[in-house]
């Protein structure tokens, strides 16, 4: 039997110092010589192949390999050498029958599992690629198999489990940058930003040049309104890349939210000329334009949100063609398909009718906690909840693509209300349940989801409002509990949260009220929708929707806006409300409509 070690000539051990002081061409030079000598000097060999590898010469260090294994078939380190070599050159699943090969002649051979996941990661079997990492840590604790474990984690949006893999691997390298910029990614999934900024600020302290963890950094403090913050974290992003088109698009959105819109538009076309298409500047752009009106422009652009992240996980792959106000479709069965948020569905199925003006029969697909509501609706022959059996269909679209498809401006909104109605049944059960009347009644509507961010308002700050001598009703379907121990000790606070069961009963409740006082939420819109006297709080750059500088809505002729000033506190809001409030006690007003 050859030996194929031979590791202890004079010549080799120049070569493999050479290697580890960085001077290749050296060590290239002297591992030729050895082969010439001993064409059966397998570590001479690999080593050679090692070296190649490390100056570009991919092509020929697989050759090299390829030659080692045509002398040792079963070398399950050259199969390992061919396996990083041919995933370095995409080519995975040769790549991947390499480190098999390996595995099969070594099975406790913990690097080759090790890429082996990262390669199974890359072809989409992720759970094989789970299995292989655990198998690999099994054998020996290391900080890459951890950090490569956390991504694939991300990657099946288990971001706990991320978290711990990236802790297990800065355990072991405290310095690693990448999984500190993770960490911090997989923090702020987790809605836990502050700690995600930490995570980040430790990465640029650590490599004080690293592009990528200074524009999440900017995400994260952008997440904690921390706007001024937030740009300079992008444009240093920007200066450190500057084709950086996630920064680019980024420093868009903190333009934005500081109200500098022309040159978040900027920011936004150079994002998308850096990275074309790039789905989420254009996304960015439409929502800029929308909120300053410029809907000729701003629908168009709006399409784009099906292609970029915000929206990926709601995409439809349907074979029958999006229909956008050009086709004829009389005599056709159309879905309409909800596709954001409740409260989008209920803005926008108002377009229901106008479709179905065109001789179409109209299928409405909605969340199933709208979908008794919807029943109201002119002009849906069905409406069925997500996720059930559809009927035959042969054109369809998204609610927020009718904007488009009718080429909506700000004057030819179809802003006639109520086009949703409660049930009579249900809205008298609820009158009786309210107890007889004593005065005029509220509905309060103070959180909703964390984004976008700062739109809810803290209970204890509303407080002041419930003075006023009328029934307050809470209409939050979902307690926090820090508000929930408030509740419990207002007895002068009605709250009916278990009995919420969807928006029917919801609709009904407020059929019941006189005014319903909102933050921007489903309610503010179901309000708007039921014709019903709606205050809507707003941050100071609100959601584009309710546009800017002014006090009512053009899709809600019952709405009146109330928009924080640039300290982007609540108490200035909360004080308006308060004396519009104040107001309505005194002269005991039912009819509720802006001024």
């Amino acid at each position: 039997m050859v030996d194929i070690s031979l590791a202890d000539t004079p010549l080799f051990t120049r070569a493999v110092s050479a290697t580890k002081a960085g001077k290749l061409v050296e060590a290239e030079k002297l591992c030729q010589q050895i082969v010439a000598a001993r064409p059966d000097f397998f570590d001479a060999i690999l080593l050679l192949a090692q070296v190649q590898s490390r100056l570009g010469k991919l092509d020929a260090a697989l050759a090299t390999y390829q030659h080692a294994l045509s002398m040792w078939p079963n070398a399950a380190r050259a199969h390992f050498g061919c396996g990083v070599l041919l995933e370095r050159l995409k080519r995975y699943d040769e790549a991947l029958a390499s480190l098999d090969r390996a595995l099969a002649v070594r099975p406790n051979f913990a690097a080759a599992l090790a890429n082996r996941g990262r390669l199974l990661h890359v072809l989409g079997r992720f759970g094989e690629a789970m299995a292989s990492y655990d198998r690999a840590l099994r054998l020996r604790e290391d900080f890459v198999i951890h950090y490569d474990r956390g991504r694939l984690l991300q990657d099946l949006n288990r971001p706990q489990e991320a978290l711990t893999s990236y802790d297990r691997a800065l355990a072991l390298r405290p310095d690693l940058v990448e999984a500190l910029c993770n960490r911090g990614n997989v923090l702020q999934a987790l809605g836990r930003s502050a700690e995600a900024l930490a995570s980040y600020d430790r990465a640029v302290e650590l490599r004080p040049d690293f592009a990528e963890a200074f524009s999440n950094r900017g995400s994260a403090l952008l997440k904690l309104n921390r706007y001024s913050e937030a740009l300079a974290s992008f444009e240093r992003a920007i200066t450190l890349r500057p084709h950086y088109s996630g920064a680019l698009s980024n420093r868009g959105l903190v333009l934005r939210q500081l109200k500098r819109f022309d040159e978040a538009l900027v920011s936004f076309a150079e994002a998308q000329s850096v990275l074309p298409p790039n789905a989420e500047a254009h996304f960015g752009e439409a929502e800029t334009l929308l909120l300053r009106g410029d809907f000729a422009r701003g629908w168009e652009k709006y399409e784009w949100r099906s292609q970029g992240q915000f929206l990926r996980h709601a995409q439809r792959d349907f074979a029958q063609p999006k229909w956008l106000g050009r086709e004829e479709i009389a005599g056709k069965t159309m879905l309409l398909h909800a596709e954001q948020g409740l409260g989008d569905t209920i803005q926008f199925c108002r377009y229901v009718p106008l479709v179905a003006e065109r001789g179409a029969r109209i299928v409405l697909e909605v969340p199933d906690s709208l979908r008794q509501l919807l029943g109201s609706l002119a002009g849906a022959a069905l409406v069925v909840s997500s996720g059930s059996v559809l009927p035959q269909f042969e054109v369809q679209c998204p609610l927020l693509s009718l904007p488009l498809a009718f080429g909506t401006r700000i004057e030819t909104i179809p802003s006639k209300v109520p086009y949703l109605t409660a049930s009579s049944q249900r809205a008298a059960d609820w009158n009786a349940r309210l107890g007889p009347r004593q005065g005029l009644r509220f509905g309060l509507a103070w959180s909703g989801r964390p984004h976008p961010p700062n739109r809810s308002v803290p209970l204890r700050l509303l407080l002041p409002l419930l003075d006023e001598k009328a029934t307050f009703v809470s209409l939050q379907k979902d307690v926090r509990p820090e508000d929930a121990s408030i509740l419990s000790e207002r007895s002068d606070f009605l709250h009916f949260e278990d009995a919420l069961t969807d928006f029917s009963e919801t609709a009904a409740l407020i059929a019941n009220l006189d005014l319903v006082i909102s933050i921007d939420t489903s309610v503010a819109h179901l309000a708007g929708a039921l014709g019903k006297p709606v205050w809507i709080l707003l941050q100071f750059t609100p959601d584009w929707r309710w546009l800017l500088d002014r006090d009512d809505s053009p899709w809600y002729p019952t709405a009146r806006l109330f928009r924080q000033d640039d300290s982007r506190g609540w108490d200035n809001v909360i004080a308006q409300v308060g004396d519009a409030l104040r107001n309505v006690v005194i002269t005991n007003c039912r009819e509720l409509l802006p001024h």
